[in-house]
């Protein structure tokens, strides 16, 4: 039976996240002095993750994302992914990475049943990607994309985009969609940890799109079932494809199909909503029938849309990874 929101909207994408650590320290995703780390504790053991993503697909969910932070940090996740793989009501399991660790992992998360991933790369230049990530290797990120490639793992790149910072690489990453096997999501930079001036590095998707379309003649492309909010596109000729993410400026709440668990276990039905409920309770007891009312409660919650634009965030400030992308 379908889970269907107040709204009429059809529920069927959660977005997993398993760990609130990560490896790099996005200047988008934290602040600069990184977040206070969560105690082992407070962290969801992966018993109750996998007994939510269980309980979650008996309600209706056909598609899981594993989130962090960095999931891939997190000791045991390919037994987690294995075992999560065969919920025989599942009908996607994807992941989330900033490819890191991708060139020793692909293979095993190939193996444990992961059927797509979704890695963030913002730009092709070392310099930019400190200035941006403020630790790591850029070389690191891109050997992980290989390597996931040819252990036949499809990959999609999520690219934030941010005036004055990566906006004139745009073009390179199109460039890139010449190869049937990229795919890139360009994503209007979100003021979640609210930034003073964040307004200033926000370009909108539009501007972005016209932007292409200076150089390239592109065509709509059909973005299939249970996608995320990407318009997607292609350069005509072109083997792979582009997609614009546009949570700001052109909200896509009326077809909204997502809700989030972070790994401290707590729900919300809308990333911008500062409205979470706790299901350690729920968790607590033997019967999955609490755990089940906690879901539907926060599903019914779901708001018809956020408040955001591109000059006002009304929203309580919080890091990406303590909630999940």
């Amino acid at each position: 039976m379908p889970l269907i929101d107040t709204f009429g909207r059809k529920i069927n994408y959660l977005r997993l996240s398993i760990t609130d650590r990560c490896n790099l320290r996005c200047s988008y995703c934290m602040p600069s002095d990184g977040v206070e780390k969560q105690a082992h504790s407070d962290i969801l053991r992966f018993e109750e993750l996998y007994r939510i993503a269980s309980v979650a697909t008996e309600l209706g969910i056909e598609k899981i994302r594993i989130t962090g932070g960095e999931p891939l940090v997190r000791k045991g996740v390919i037994d987690f992914l294995s075992r999560l793989s065969t919920l025989p009501r599942l009908k996607e399991l994807v992941l989330t990475t900033n490819g890191v660790l991708l060139p020793k992992m692909a293979a095993d998360l190939h193996a444990a049943g992961v059927k797509r991933l979704n890695v963030s790369l913002d730009t092709f230049h070392q310099q930019t990607f400190s200035r941006i990530t403020r630790l790591g290797k850029l070389t690191d990120v891109l050997d992980g994309i290989q390597a996931a490639r040819a252990v036949g793992l499809p990959v999609k790149i999520n690219t934030v985009v941010m005036r004055g910072i990566n906006d004139h690489e745009i073009l390179d990453f199109i460039a890139k969609t010449s190869d049937p096997s990229v795919s890139v999501r360009f994503i209007e930079y979100m003021p979640v940890i609210k930034k003073e001036g964040w307004q200033s590095l926000v370009m909108p998707g539009q501007e972005i799109l016209d932007y292409i379309c200076q150089t390239h003649q592109i065509e709509p492309v059909d973005s299939g079932r249970r996608c995320g909010p990407a318009k997607m596109y292609r350069v005509k000729g072109a083997g792979g494809n582009f997609g614009l993410i546009t949570p700001l400026s052109g909200h896509f709440c009326a077809q909204c199909n997502r809700i989030r668990i972070s790994a401290d276990g707590h729900a919300s039905s809308c990333l911008f909503s500062d409205d979470r409920i706790d299901l350690r309770c729920a968790l607590n007891q033997q019967e999955d029938l609490f755990l089940k009312e906690k879901l539907r409660e926060m599903i019914g919650a779901k708001p018809a849309q956020h408040h955001l634009s591109t000059t006002h965030a009304p929203h309580v400030p919080f890091s990406m990874s303590n909630i999940g992308g």
